[in-house]
């Protein structure tokens, strides 16, 4: 395009590209070929928006310790140790772990027990009884509707 207008600023003004893409994209192409502007197509993740591994540890401790603690518990709770860290900065590490829900938790919590022989505290014991007693209900109203 650029050649056959003769000037680059206006093919980039045609394009609607900055003229710094187009050189990062001329760059691409002169140094890899087509598979190098493929490549770039695909969006790489973020880092910098990422916590800091303690952090994030720390939250995930406190969704096995205490399952039943919502995030602006664990977010209050982190504040006493000293680790500001908002709500829904719980809840973003909570939905990468798919712990974001108490029933996610939970398996979570059955799982790291199955898995490391872990033996329960008493808050855990309660979460998972409080979570059996939920199911119970259910399943006696699923029965009445079929008339069981």
């Amino acid at each position: 395009m650029s050649a056959q207008l003769g000037n680059v600023s206006q093919a980039c003004k045609v394009m609607s590209y900055s003229r710094d893409s187009f050189y990062r994209f001329k760059t691409l192409y002169e140094t890899g070929g087509e598979a190098a502007l493929q490549e770039i197509s695909r969006q790489k993740p973020n880092r910098k928006n990422r916590v800091e591994q303690m952090v994030e540890e720390n939250v995930l401790e406190y969704a096995y310790e205490q399952p039943a603690y919502g995030q602006l518990r664990v977010s209050n709770e982190l504040k006493k140790r000293g680790i500001l860290f908002s709500p829904r900065g719980v809840r973003s590490i909570w939905l990468r772990h798919a712990l974001a829900t108490f029933k996610g938790r939970l398996k979570a919590l059955e799982a790291k027990m199955a898995q490391e022989n872990l033996i329960l505290t008493e808050s855990q014991l309660i979460a998972l009884e409080r979570a059996k007693e939920e199911k119970k209900p259910m399943a006696r109203q699923k029965q009445s509707i079929r008339g069981i």
